[in-house]
């Protein structure tokens, strides 16, 4: 079968945003639409012209016989600016509010095109590292991590509060709550990561960061290595955080239970990636 051009760049471009992070060998493509190497690359030249005018993401070639054509999501400044306001509208509505000042976002984390875009922010901030996992704590971090690990093409690992009989031997460790200051215990089992990975953890709120640390301390169990933190809402604190380097989108300030007001800005996203 011969494709015409343009039959080539849709499924190309089709099969490049299905496989972000995985280096495609020209011949693939070449014996796929049964083309010469000279066609497919114009034809990626056009595709990776419209990827970065658009702010879609990057398309990079490796050299060589054993070389191809890798993509890499990327979202622009504008376009993160515009989903963390759209964060703040939805999270300052007053009936949001939960005691204890945490706010309602199981709602949020359900809907797939807003964790979609989230998860895409994340993967473009983590994008030039190597990341081989992505690690939450269940259950609400889930949908986050999952995003990010879409983009990123990695596999997701969740850490269990307690051990289920069908995840076979496990790793437990205690760790200091780091609002409650109570000892909890976290589980992950021995099959769900190799010794040596780099693993970005995650999670959909922030107060001091003990849950994050109780993941840092479960990678050195299994000897990985930390490759960074994405929080999407962080809470401001006097005290001094139990994590010092992550990323956050949105800022919780302050609440007022009495008054039922929530104060939110933007989190340290930006300031990161000035750095």
């Amino acid at each position: 079968m011969k494709w015409k051009r343009s039959e080539r760049l849709v499924d190309m471009t089709y099969y490049l945003l299905e496989h972000p992070h995985q280096l495609i060998p020209l011949t693939y493509f070449s014996e796929l639409y049964s083309s010469a190497k000279s066609s497919i690359s114009e034809d990626l030249t056009i595709v990776k012209e419209t990827f970065e005018e658009k702010g879609i993401g990057l398309l990079t070639t490796v050299p060589g016989a054993a070389g191809g054509v890798k993509y890499i999501p990327r979202m622009v400044e504008h376009e993160v600016r515009e989903i963390t306001r759209e964060l703040i509208a939805e999270l300052s509505q007053s009936d949001r509010l939960l005691p204890g000042g945490y706010l309602f976002m199981t709602d949020l984390l359900g809907n797939p095109e807003l964790m979609n875009r989230v998860g895409k922010v994340f993967a473009s901030a983590f994008g030039d590292q190597k990341i081989d996992v992505i690690m939450t704590v269940a259950t609400k971090g889930i949908s986050i991590a999952h995003a990010i690990a879409r983009h990123l093409n990695v596999p997701v690992v969740v850490v269990r509060r307690d051990s289920k009989v069908t995840e076979g031997s496990t790793v437990s460790i205690n760790y200091v709550s780091g609002s409650s200051r109570r000892i909890q215990t976290m589980v992950l089992s021995k099959r769900s990561m190799k010794s040596g990975q780099r693993v970005l953890i995650t999670d959909d709120f922030m107060k001091v960061g003990g849950t994050m640390n109780g993941m840092k301390n479960l990678l050195e169990e299994f000897d990985c290595e930390l490759a960074g933190i994405a929080v999407l809402v962080e809470a401001e604190h006097t005290d001094e955080t139990l994590v010092g380097d992550y990323y956050s989108l949105v800022k919780l300030q302050e609440v007022n239970e009495k008054d039922r007001t929530i104060a939110l800005s933007e989190g340290n996203f930006f300031q990161k990636g000035r750095n």
